[in-house]
């Protein structure tokens, strides 16, 4: 039960997001959709492989992944789908613990929050580039192969 309610809650948080930033809505369910589906990647890595930096790496590279698909299926832009998706992965718990830190004078432990936001930020952004990477891949691969259908002729 405790999973549903983390699914339901990751939902409408980007839904939620999504309306903050004047996303058009009929790109709202399908955010949500690929948000929960990069969440789910994160939660089962983070639960039962690795830690957080590799479940952080794979879920962004899942929201990556889908946002592509769901930018050719709905015909918009894969930003309006990657920043949103993105919400429940962003470490803001840590970067809270690090200002709260500091304002403590508990610096060292300041430190080690720093390095985790730190690595989790690489990661997230580190998805993203394997995603795109991968995107690109397979564009080149579809042009060279529509390439050589055509000199065949």
């Amino acid at each position: 039960m405790g999973l549903f309610i983390n699914i339901v809650c990751v939902y409408l948080a980007t839904i939620g997001f999504g309306l903050l930033v004047n996303l058009p809505k009929r790109a709202l369910n399908v955010s949500g959709i690929v948000s929960v589906s990069g969440w789910l990647v994160y939660f089962y890595i983070n639960t039962y492989i690795s830690g957080y930096i590799f479940a952080n790496l794979f879920g962004t590279f899942t929201v990556g992944i889908l946002s592509i698909f769901a930018s050719r299926y709905k015909k918009m832009p894969v930003i309006i789908f990657n920043i949103p998706a993105l919400v429940p992965l962003v470490p803001g718990g840590q970067a809270y613990q690090v200002m709260k830190s500091l304002a403590t004078g508990n610096f060292i432990l300041a430190k080690s929050n720093l390095i985790q936001v730190v690595f989790i930020a690489g990661a997230i952004a580190s998805g993203f580039l394997f995603s795109e990477f991968l995107n690109q891949l397979y564009i080149r691969w579809r042009v060279n192969l529509a390439n050589k259908k055509s000199s065949e002729k």
